[in-house]
């Protein structure tokens, strides 16, 4: 897929939301309450405004939907979505696990990804049709031979109703529990990305939350579906899977046993 002029646009909105978030990281940055009670920075905000003036001076006719700025229409069928900061949690702690996404999704269909970590000056980008990279190298998951011997990740049970829960904890209750990690948002993707992660499941995330994860996920030879399997796009229900190994997602939506 021809995205060229689309990637180098990515990388220079990544690089806006970096020179804002940098010099904010541990500054003891005072925070909001958004509608849902989670938290909001000047940060956030800031970087989402940096990255919509780039997009409005070169790809005007495109629609923008950000999680702090909301949605701005197009007529190009193709929306580019942003989260500035993916784990605004994290970043207030002071933890450098949170991330910038940004995803072009087209008729519904996320075809570029953008991972940013601007404080380690870690970035993993994914297109549809090419392997994803880690700062310009190429990566890749890693197999996984059984759920038994896989490594969970969540970025935390409060995320999950009662209902939710349950399904979750089934599953977990068939992999390695000892190398379960709890914690890190989009970073637990790009790490799967690496090949240090081998699933990650989570509910109740919006569009902004995983339209990026998609390219970056699937272009390092991972999956990413819903909890029955089915591949993820904008009307998705946003309960998120994603798997290493290909071969494990039959596994996985069997022990979650859940239909949504």
């Amino acid at each position: 897929m021809a995205l060229e002029a689309e990637l180098a646009l990515a990388h220079r909105l990544a690089d806006a939301a970096r020179e804002v978030i940098r010099p904010l990281f541990r500054t003891g940055l005072g925070s909001e309450r958004k509608a849902d009670r989670s938290p909001v920075t000047e940060a956030d905000r800031a970087a989402e405004e940096a990255m919509r003036r780039l997009l409005k001076a070169e790809f005007p006719r495109d629609a923008v939907h950000g999680e702090e700025l909301g949605a701005t229409a197009g007529n190009s069928g193709r929306t580019w979505v942003l989260d500035p900061i993916d784990g605004t949690t994290a970043f207030m702690a002071g933890r450098p696990i949170f991330g910038t996404l940004i995803a072009l999704v087209q008729e519904g269909w996320p075809v570029l990804g953008v991972i940013d970590q601007a404080i380690l000056g870690e970035r993993w980008v994914g297109v549809t049709g090419t392997p994803t990279t880690f700062n310009g190298t190429p990566v890749r998951t890693r197999m996984c031979p059984s759920l038994a011997d896989a490594a969970l990740a969540t970025t935390g049970p409060h995320y999950f109703d009662d209902h939710d829960g349950e399904h979750f904890m089934a599953l977990a209750a068939k992999t390695d529990h000892k190398r379960m990690v709890m914690g890190g948002d989009c970073y637990n993707y790009a790490t799967l990305a690496l090949g240090q992660l081998d699933i990650v499941c989570e509910a109740g995330l919006k569009l902004h939350d995983y339209a990026a994860l998609v390219p970056v996920v699937e272009g390092a030879g991972g999956v990413m579906c819903d909890w029955n399997g089915e591949p993820l796009h904008a009307g998705s229900s946003g309960h998120v899977l994603a798997l290493g190994d290909p071969a494990r997602v039959e596994d996985v939506v069997e022990a979650l046993a859940c239909r949504h």
